[in-house]
């Protein structure tokens, strides 16, 4: 029989009555990103979800690491089916296992009984094929405990699968079984490892980039761009919606006290977040705001720019410290890209002495000299949606 991928289904499994709707969607999810690597079959059963190749041209490599950014899997392995008889599952073992066998030093049989008509009971069956590997192998050595390799055997409804230790999974939740929301991505690291981590949580994702041209860079955008790409296997495919904020910048400005620039900008990026959010049916704002990183990120910042918007406002790293977040975002592959020298919108217009601690009233005057409800209008009519 062929070689499959198996993957164990994390939190949803205790969803109760509901639970088949998560499993519907983590199967369509499993589909979407399998189609690059061929055609297979993709079914679940108890707690399990079973990828199967249907004919040899199916690239079973690809496929592996497309699962392995699934988020709602929190384990998964390269499995060889065989007949549920114990001495095809000995022999499946040696042929399949035989390079790990050979390697190891210590090892133990980890067996699964799901098909109770099986003959033997769990224990009967690891005790009988690990005794018959400890025979053939003279290398290994028992090890219930600390073992350096684990051969599992699981006896489901099709067939018996043999394999070695599962890889850790994504976790989460599949995505877009919570909903949608809007994510403001920026070119640093935060931004990038929120939407990540939102994303796992089972949330659909929009990108919203607010682009600076002539201050900030062709380059700038297109790095934006290439983290929305490196976010994709793990989020589905994104949309990223480049807002042209030049002339909002140029008449804060303009208009504004300068130690109140940076909270003014955030406020006006909620509003035309709240815009696209409405245009495409989500119902949250996602930042990467880290609770006193900079100064737009202290307790009052937040509050004057939740302020102007009704949605919700996600903030997924707001108790992180800046080494936890770089260390997710090397797991996610998005830290070298974060880290090119291009500036983004935030860095070009940063205030000399910005306000840490801004009152509402006086953002409310300040804003009394703008058309504010005009700049959102003409921001939110320039953008650029970016299918990635």
């Amino acid at each position: 029989m062929n070689e499959i991928i198996l993957l164990k289904l994390g939190e949803l499994v205790l969803k109760g009555l509901n639970r088949r709707t998560f499993e519907d969607r983590l199967i369509a999810n499993a589909r979407r990103r399998l189609q690059a690597h061929g055609k297979f079959k993709v079914y679940t059963k108890q707690s399990t979800m079973y990828v199967e190749p249907q004919d040899d041209s199916c690239d079973l490599d690809g496929a592996w690491e497309a699962m392995k950014r699934l988020f709602g899997v929190v384990g998964l392995s390269r499995a060889r089916a065989c007949e549920k008889d114990a001495d095809a599952m000995l022999q499946t073992a040696i042929e399949y296992l035989g390079d790990k066998l050979s390697a190891a030093h210590t090892f133990k049989v980890e067996s699964k009984r799901a098909d109770k008509s099986f003959p033997m009971t769990s224990i009967q069956l690891s005790q009988y094929v690990g005794g018959e590997l400890d025979e053939k192998y003279p290398n290994l050595k028992v090890d219930v405990r600390h073992p350096e390799l684990t051969v599992h055997l699981e006896v489901r409804d099709y067939a018996a699968y043999v394999h070695a230790d599962p890889e850790p999974g994504a976790g989460g939740l599949p995505v877009g079984v919570g909903g949608r929301a809007v994510s403001l991505l920026s070119g640093g690291i935060d931004s990038p490892v929120a939407s990540w981590m939102i994303a796992k949580r089972g949330i659909a994702l929009d990108m919203v980039h607010f682009f600076s041209y002539p201050y900030t860079s062709e380059e700038a955008k297109q790095k934006v761009l290439d983290l929305a790409k490196i976010l994709t296997p793990w989020c589905g495919r994104l949309t990223v919606h480049v807002v042209p904020f030049t002339a909002i910048q140029e008449e804060l400005r303009r208009r504004c006290p300068e130690e109140l620039f940076t909270v003014l900008m955030r406020r006006f990026m909620m509003r035309i977040a709240e815009q696209v959010a409405q245009r495409c049916g989500a119902g949250a704002i996602v930042t990467g705001e880290s609770l006193g990183q900079v100064a737009s990120q202290t307790m009052d910042a937040m509050r004057a720019t939740t302020a102007v918007t009704t949605l919700p406002i996600l903030r997924p790293v707001v108790g992180m410290d800046k080494e936890e977040i770089v260390r997710i975002a090397r797991k996610i592959g998005t830290f070298e890209t974060s880290i090119l020298p291009y500036e983004d919108c935030c860095t070009v217009f940063t205030p000399r002495h910005p306000r840490l601690h801004p009152m509402l009233g006086e953002l409310e005057a300040a804003e009394a000299a703008l058309d504010v409800d005009g700049l959102v209008a003409a921001a939110v009519d320039g953008i650029e949606r970016i299918r990635v």
